[in-house]
């Protein structure tokens, strides 16, 4: 309804109209209009200033008509509290609302990311174990992808024919006593992939042996096993990963439109639900140069 509609009820032959915000008047059945019962309360105490209600940052010295809007413009009283631009809600609808009233002060907005990670091997703690030589499976450790190793774990004993005779030659030329000689042939059995400690155990015991234990070569979670008693292996034909457990990545998916203030050092606050009530503190460490096509993360 606009503010000027009027509307009328009779009682006892006396008709009152009642007009929104112009005051109360009554009129007697012969038309004559009596002096206003009641007007703005307002009207004895001074004026301050006008202004459009609509608008009320602005104001005028007079009353008139206001260039914002069509309508006029409101007086203001010296004995008015509080401000024309305040709001006043009900308090109920405050409390539907959940509307909370804090003291304003300046300081440095915190931009706070939340989103969803997951927990990751550390994908620069990796170990790839490999035959160093060509040979065959004598036997293969009871082991399977998912367990967690010591290091120096045992995995499968292999047998490498080729370092029979050159461990042959190593032998016969350290009873001939030819220093020269001597440090060749044991270069030659380092190129043939036999490990230093292979090679000590043959200067210490003076016997052949072409059988090697390959081991973890750091503790952490088995991956992979990718070999089986009685396989013929060629020289480095992969045999196991290993991902190490000292430290893991949390990769979260950040939302793309909150990315930008994201750097690499700025601390971070993980809450896991298998910890409950525990916090874990760490840093970003990588921010990765691709978003994701579905979830745009």
């Amino acid at each position: 309804m606009s503010q000027n509609v009027l509307a009328s009820v009779t009682l006892a032959g006396v008709t009152a109209l009642i007009g929104a915000g112009a005051g109360y008047w009554l009129a007697s059945s012969d038309d004559q209009v009596s002096e206003p019962v009641a007007s703005a309360v307002e009207s004895d105490a001074q004026v301050l200033y006008w202004y459009d209600p609509m608008v009320p940052q602005h104001r005028f010295e007079k009353p008139g008509k206001s260039p914002f809007m069509d309508m006029d413009l409101v007086p203001r009283y010296a004995n008015e509290d509080g401000d024309v631009a305040a709001i006043s809600i009900d308090a109920g609808v405050t409390q539907n609302l959940g509307i909370r009233l804090v003291t304003v002060s300046r300081g440095q907005l915190a931009n706070v990311v939340d989103a969803v990670g997951v927990l990751e091997y550390n994908a620069r703690d990796v170990a790839r174990v490999q035959a160093r030589a060509g040979g065959f499976v004598e036997r293969v450790y009871r082991h399977a992808p998912g367990d967690v190793l010591g290091k120096g774990a045992a995995l499968a004993d292999l047998l490498i024919p080729e370092w029979t005779a050159a461990q042959e030659e190593y032998l016969a030329l350290r009873r001939i006593g030819e220093p020269a000689l001597l440090a060749a042939a044991r270069q030659r059995l380092r190129l043939a992939g036999m490990p230093e400690s292979t090679i000590s155990q043959l200067e210490r015991s003076g016997k052949v042996n072409a059988s090697i234990t390959i081991s973890t070569p750091i503790a952490g979670v088995l991956q992979e096993l990718d070999v089986r008693e009685g396989m013929t292996l060629a020289a480095g034909a992969p045999l196991a990963r290993i991902n190490g457990l000292d430290s893991v990545w949390l990769e979260v998916a950040v939302p793309e439109a909150q990315s930008q203030g994201i750097r690499v050092g700025q601390r971070a606050t993980a809450r896991l639900p298998a910890l409950a009530g525990q916090l874990i503190e760490g840093e970003i460490t990588a921010v990765l140069p691709e978003a994701n096509a579905a979830s745009r993360t």
